[in-house]
This record gives C-alpha cells, structure tokens and sequence, in this order.
C-alpha cells in the first residue's frame, strides 16, 4: 500500500491557503461556533461561515474547508486561545448517509499519542525512575540488540537507529499500490487482526538497523513501542492505564480513551475511508469504509481516540507548565534537525514534540495518521489548534489535503489570509 498513511514522515505538505478546486464532498455541510470557553453543538444545516467571527472566522472557515474542497470527506477544527474557542466543521461524517460531521465526535490521533507518551516518561524522569541517558538494556534486558547503546533520549528523538517494521517494505504491511492485492488484504482482515508490542520490536529487530545510535534523526514507530514497554516495566502498569491515571483523569480528558483491542470508535464519529482504484479512468474508484480497525500495531506509538477540545485542553496544560517542570520542558524542546531529501526543513524534532517553523515563528506540537484519519495539534504557548480530517481520495488528492491541513495551521496561527508560504515536511 506505498507508504502507510500512519506515524511516516509526509514530505509533500505545504503550509499555504491555495485552494484545489470545488470538489467538496456530495452533500457536505458545514457549521461553525464562536463561544468563549462553551462547548459547541452539532448543527444540521451550515450557517453563514463568514459571519462566524467576522474577517477572522471567514478566513478560517475557508482555510478548513479548502481541506474538504481537496478532496476529503471531512475536516474538523478547535482553535484556542486568549479570545476564547473557535471550532468548525465542514464535510460528512458517513458517505453513505451524507450525516454532517460533528465538531464534538471522536476520532483516531495516530501518533499524537507520542506527546502523551513521551510526557509519561519524563515524568517519570522527573520522579527519578529513569534517566534520559540511560541505556535501554537497563531496563528492557536482551529485547534490543545492542540495547546498551541505545538512550531513552535517542528513542524519544527518534535517534536510535532503529528500523520502523509499520512503514518499511517487507515489514508488518503491504507495500504495494496494487488495488488488488491491498482489496483482498482488507477483504481477509488485514486491518483488524491484532498485533502485539513485541511482535512490532521483533519484525524490526529482525531488521538491521538505519544508522547507528545517536547519528541522526529516523522517524520510527518501534522507538514509541518500547517506550510503553519500558513504562510497564518501571511502573508495572501498561502505558495506558499509567497516561489515563497521570494525564487524561486529572485533566479531564472524558472524551480520550485507548481502545485496546478494540476495533470500533464509542460515541460520535467521522467514518474513514481507504480509496481503491477500481479501474483505468479517474473516476474509476471506490472508499472504502475503514472505520473498523485494529489499531495495536500502534500501541503506545500511535493507539490513542480522542475529540478537539480534549486534545487542546491537554496541550495547553503541557505549554503552560502544568505537566512537566521547566527543567523537562526544555528538553522536551530541545530539538535536531529534521532532513527531507538530505536538506534542511522548517520541521525539528525534540523528545515526542515537534517544532515547526510557520511565517509568523515556530508552534510546538504532532501531527498523526491512521488509515482513514488524519490530526493536527500545535501550540505557539497561547494559542492551541486541534484538527481531524476524515482524507479520502488518490495520491495527488492525499498531496492536497496534506497542503490545505498545513495552510489551516498557518492561517490559524498567523492570520494569513493572503495564504502564500513555503512547503513544510509532515510527521505521520
């Protein structure tokens, strides 16, 4: 299936407001609400999106549904900040029933869930359970081939080396653009069987690693694997319930859970959709529903269900200091340069958070994919957005929605209603 849309480095991403044609999805709405601190309700005819929050709001209405205009079946969206929480959606929830998409529903994080991680461990260096330098060996004996020589800190910033079996040909996925061999893996289950934590370090280990440790930065989802393991084995609790009981409670995350083995998404939500090529011409092709998935491969990596407002409430609180001390926080952003190509990009990577460089300076934050779903979550410290895309569609459509996701964020953040800006890299 090439590259899977899930935790990959996406290096056609361009962070600008050039709109790609109407093909808004059949039957799509929209609907948008300006309340301070209110939680929004869903509504079933659009309202004037220009008159949401004045020249604001429509520049931001029509930065969003530039993501739909790509192509997408939905794309949804919470801003946060000084003056309050704008939140929108534009696009359908179900292609089959042509229900609009609901700005409160769930949806999958993908690897977001990194910065959730990564905020457990360095909590738990925070209380002296672990150290960034420590050798993995230390605590996950005889798991990883030269394990001593590999840090926390170098699986963190994805320096370790380590080879990505979810991403990589000849890994845990098909790696093929034949729609019909990717029809009959979906069609024998493909992507609801369950997979564990050690079988994803054991099919990358199998594997000689990229580089050696510490040499530079390889995105790999193996990294965030251990990482849950190593927070069992130093708290004896798995990842989950140790990032429920330290993050979502406390902070109230009521809508954020991990599913586990469990294939569907509780409550309100986008469906996802798999495009296949059916045959030569262009519109020769179908969505497939690929709502139902297992999503274990992911583990600590990438597991997580989540809403926009959960998502911006738990930024926030890691901006603002309330989650890490200030000595964490500048490791946490401490960051190494992030190649495309083998040249320098607006995109750096510090312990599970990243920085991207947009026209008015640099947010803090993930991005994620799962089939069928795509997330945004950035910070600039006092501003925070949230975003959920339900992508459908080919490659140059993918390509699209990725451009109109980063051009959200720059009109977002900086207020571009001119669009313009340079292409900036993607973590997936």
């Amino acid at each position: 299936m090439a590259r899977r849309t899930s935790s990959v480095m996406v290096v056609a991403a361009a962070v600008c407001l050039a709109l790609a044609g109407p093909v808004v999805s059949a039957g799509a709405v929209e609907q948008g609400t300006v309340e301070p601190g209110a939680v929004a309700q869903p509504v079933a005819a659009p309202p004037a999106a220009d008159r949401v929050e004045g020249p604001e709001g429509a520049a931001r209405m029509a930065a969003l549904r530039a993501v739909t205009d790509a192509g997408a079946a939905a794309a949804i969206a919470e801003v946060r900040g000084e003056g309050g929480v704008w939140r929108a959606g534009t696009g359908v929830a179900d292609l089959a029933t042509g229900a609009p998409v609901r700005v409160d529903g769930r949806f999958r994080a993908g690897s977001i869930t990194k910065v959730l991680t990564s905020t457990t461990v360095l909590q738990l260096v925070g209380e002296g359970r672990l150290g960034l330098d420590d050798p993995i060996e230390r605590h996950l004996p005889g798991v990883v081939p030269d394990g001593g020589r590999i840090t926390v800190r170098q699986l963190l910033n994805h320096s370790s080396g380590l080879w990505d079996p979810t991403n990589e040909p000849g890994g845990l996925f098909p790696h093929t653009t034949d729609p019909a061999v990717i029809r009959d893996w979906l069609d024998q289950g493909g992507l609801t069987r369950s997979i564990t934590p050690a079988q994803v370090v054991a099919a990358s280990v199998a594997h000689a690693p990229n580089f050696p440790p510490g040499a530079k930065f390889s995105y790999s989802n193996v990294n965030y694997t251990l990482l849950g393991m190593i927070i069992e084995r130093v708290t004896g609790h798995g990842y989950a319930q140790e990032i429920t009981a330290r993050i979502l409670r406390p902070l109230g995350m009521t809508g954020t859970y991990f599913p586990g083995s469990a294939t569907d998404i509780r409550g309100p939500h986008a469906h996802g959709y798999w495009t296949l090529a059916e045959g030569p011409a262009p519109e020769d092709r179908s969505d497939r529903d690929v709502t139902v998935e297992s999503v274990t491969w992911a583990n600590s990596a990438g597991e997580l269900i989540s809403t926009l407002a959960d998502l911006n409430r738990f930024e926030r609180a890691l901006v603002g200091g309330r989650l890490l001390s200030p000595q964490l926080m500048r490791q946490m952003t401490t960051t190494i340069p992030v190649e495309v190509d083998g040249k320098p990009s607006a995109l750096a990577y510090g312990l599970g958070l990243a920085r991207l460089e947009l026209s008015c300076g640099p947010v803090y934050g993930h991005d994620g994919g799962m089939p069928g779903f795509s997330s945004q979550l950035w910070s600039s410290g006092s501003r925070q957005v949230a975003m959920s895309v339900t992508s459908r569609g080919d490659e140059p459509q993918a390509v699209r929605q990725l451009a109109a996701q980063g051009g959200f964020l720059e009109e977002a953040f900086c207020g571009n209603h001119q669009g313009g800006g340079a292409a900036r890299p993607m973590l997936r």
